[in-house]
């Protein structure tokens, strides 16, 4: 192949890489307009009023601790893939990716911006795909543990939601527990062996790094459920406020629903009707939608094009240069 031949084809890539964050951008725009309409804003303004103000703030630091859990995730899987990126780095390209991970969905969010965050910086591709595994496992991992505890020891709430028995779904919670111990042992006798799974392949890393991924994880989901638990004036039960989060989460996952929207409202509705007034249901969900998504996701919009700027400001200098 010429020379001649791979110009045109660098220029290509170059002017699809400049395009690339503009692009992203175009869709985060829509779907956040496409989000914003679909949120009835009176009654949020409404919810708020009624809430203290102490409840509010208690709330938001919970989100706040909730989200440098998911960047403990980037962190711990910084040792396991290898670089040596810088912990402020790190933990910028983490929350930007998680804030737009959990309302725009993984292939945004906590694929796409976390390739181009990562790529920017300096990490190969391969190393962002171990990264990228890391944190699905560790996500995944705690939530595994979490269910099968309360399957095992609470299933009577959701066994009576689903019209199931409650013996299948402490069944169910054994099995869960089962997996998790399989994941956890199989660090420990096959460290560093391979696994493929669906044509993806997966190092299994430390015994110490596996149970910061439960670790982690665990105490995410728990926070997040004190949220839920705060918003509705510790009126319900927190076993049955995990569980609704637990099975919303589930169901968000297997239909690809942005942000959760409808699924975590669904189950909370199913599994803690006979718990709190709709009413009161509804302004808990859209006060913690309010400081959960919509608030992390507005400032990770901001701290990204904050870093695109920059990025083109230095490469701009460069070129004068």
């Amino acid at each position: 192949m010429n020379r001649t031949d791979t110009k045109p084809r660098g220029a290509l890539r170059r002017r699809l890489a400049k395009a690339f964050p503009f692009v992203l951008l175009a869709i985060v725009a829509v779907a956040l307009f496409r989000y914003a309409g679909s949120v009835d804003w009176p009654s949020v303004g409404e919810a708020l009023k009624g809430y203290p103000a102490t409840r509010l703030w208690s709330a938001a630091g919970l989100a706040v601790a909730s989200y440098l859990l998911y960047c403990g995730y980037d962190l711990a899987a910084r040792r396991y893939a290898g670089h040596a990126l810088s912990t402020p780095r790190v933990l910028t390209a983490a929350f930007v990716s998680y804030a737009l991970n959990l309302n725009l969905g993984a292939l945004i969010g906590g694929v796409g911006f976390r390739f181009r965050m990562y790529l920017r910086a300096g990490i190969g591709a391969g190393v962002i795909a171990r990264i990228v595994a890391f944190s699905i496992v560790a996500n995944w991992l705690g939530y595994t543990a979490l269910a099968g505890l309360l399957l095992v020891l609470a299933p009577e709430p959701l066994a009576g939601a689903a019209g199931l028995r409650a013996s299948y779904l402490t069944a169910g919670g054994v099995a869960a527990l089962v997996l998790v111990a399989t994941y956890l042992l199989a660090c420990a006798g096959l460290r560093g062996r391979v696994l493929r799974i669906r044509g993806h392949e997966y190092r299994l890393p430390s015994p110490a790094l596996a149970l910061l991924q439960l670790a982690l994880s665990s105490l995410n989901w728990l926070t997040i459920a004190t949220i839920l638990f705060m918003l509705l004036g510790r009126e319900v039960a927190y076993p049955v406020v995990l569980g609704a989060l637990l099975a919303g989460a589930v169901f968000a996952a297997l239909v690809h629903i942005p942000a959760g929207l409808g699924a975590l409202e669904a189950a909370f509705f199913a599994l803690l009707g006979n718990h709190a007034e709709q009413s009161q249901l509804i302004a808990a969900l859209l006060v913690y939608r309010a400081i959960y998504y919509i608030a992390p996701l507005l400032l990770a919009i901001l701290v990204y094009l904050g870093l695109e700027a920059r990025g083109m400001e230095r490469h701009g200098h460069r070129d004068s240069t």
